[in-house]
């Protein structure tokens, strides 16, 4: 129990240091897309990258490159944190799993719905509506480890435990509702090449290198399919064992370890500076209340706090779950409004809608606007709390 707990602990300090960075970042690409440097911001991401071998090629410009290749490793993570969190950590059991799982629904469908209801005299916006379903944990625990004893170890918890929920609703809703048409001989490949990750799984292997390159294929297969890429890097995920063999620590938690200061302190970061530069170029409060940006804002800001409260209060008042130990509703509504920090995941979520057209900046300035009043608005009210003693 100590060493999990003291695993949670030193994952979270990662993430709230990666949450101060990310933030860093995001003012770094402000400054660049509004300066004389917006004209080499834009013309670095739009350069185009080509990897081929004879006539098989991938050619992309630079900014997909690093939301479909780099943010598959970010997902790849994603899914050795669910797998470890579903069999053995926080997801492990009905009594700890259900109210996280109750807060992460109403945070997904709330936002959504509103997002839905201010965009539905503007049908061509409506793909847009899982954005503020999204919730950034590295920005959102970033926001708690500012508020030092204020912030008990169980709300942390319980946050880390909703976002990792919500990340695995976030992959749920890209593979259902942003595919594009398939291509079924190369979805096929990549099924045999997660069948053959399995197979290795089964038989006990625990060296990383075989699944990097079953992934790799499985990647460039997914691509060409017609499903996002990042989804192949929550497959292959799934398949790294988590049981120790001769008295080793199981492969998953290596790679986990390895892995987490690389896409906390490179991968996300780089991601970040990608996709967050908003140009202010004649901005005006008409450009924040057209119904794509306030959407997105108000699914943030609004939706997500309704969401998270509504469904925890329902599953509490109801006797099917309880606030864990030393949390109460005022903690809870603080960490509700925490949720609406879109911004890593809410961005990419607006690539897959709407490509990289000239709605996207629309997105960003949503995405941001939402994010910093949720962000702002959860610090003040868990500021107001007394501090708690350290071993809360």
């Amino acid at each position: 129990m100590e060493k999990t707990l003291s695993r949670i602990q030193q994952f979270m300090q990662m993430e709230a240091s990666a949450g101060l960075v990310l933030m860093g970042v995001a003012v770094l690409a402000m400054l660049f897309a509004n300066t004389g440097l917006a004209e080499l911001y834009t013309s670095v991401l739009d350069t185009n990258i080509r990897v081929g071998i004879g006539t098989f090629e991938i050619s992309k410009p630079a900014l997909l490159w690093i939301n479909d290749g780099l943010m598959a490793i970010f997902f790849f993570l994603i899914g050795l944190e669910i797998k470890r969190e579903v069999l053995l950590g926080e997801l492990s059991s009905f009594d700890k799993a259900i109210l996280p799982i109750m807060a992460a629904i109403g945070g997904m469908a709330v936002p959504g719905l509103v997002y839905v209801m201010i965009n539905l005299g503007t049908p061509e916006n409506l793909n847009g509506w899982a954005i503020p379903a999204a919730t950034d944990i590295a920005f959102a625990l970033g926001v708690l480890a500012l508020l030092g004893s204020r912030a008990p170890v169980a709300l942390k918890v319980f946050l880390l435990a909703v976002a990792i929920i919500d990340d695995l609703g976030a992959i749920i809703i890209i593979a259902l509702f942003y595919t594009s048409e398939l291509s079924t001989n190369a979805l096929t490949f990549s099924m045999l090449g997660f069948a053959g990750a399995v197979v290795l799984n089964r038989m006990g292997i625990q060296r990383i290198a075989p699944y990097i390159i079953i992934g790799v294929i499985m990647w460039v297969f997914v691509l060409k399919s017609g499903v996002h890429a990042t989804l192949a890097g929550v497959l292959i995920a799934l398949t790294i064992p988590l049981k120790e063999k001769n008295g080793e620590k199981a492969l998953l938690y290596k790679v986990e370890h390895a892995l987490h200061p690389w896409v906390a302190y490179m991968i996300l970061p780089i991601f970040a500076f990608a996709n967050a530069g908003v140009s202010l170029s004649g901005l005006s409060v008409s450009d924040l209340t057209q119904p794509l940006t306030l959407g997105i804002a108000a699914g943030l800001f609004l939706g997500k706090q309704m969401g998270v409260v509504a469904l925890t209060f329902i599953g509490v008042k109801s006797g099917i779950a309880k606030l864990p130990d030393g949390i109460n509703w005022f903690h809870l509504y603080g960490v509700a409004c925490l949720t609406g920090i879109g911004f890593t995941m809410s961005l990419f979520v607006g690539s897959l809608a709407f490509g990289a057209d000239e709605t996207m900046n629309a997105v960003r300035l949503g995405v941001i606007f939402g994010s910093v009043l949720s962000g702002l608005l959860g610090f003040a009210v868990l500021r107001s709390m007394k501090a708690t003693p350290a071993t809360d």
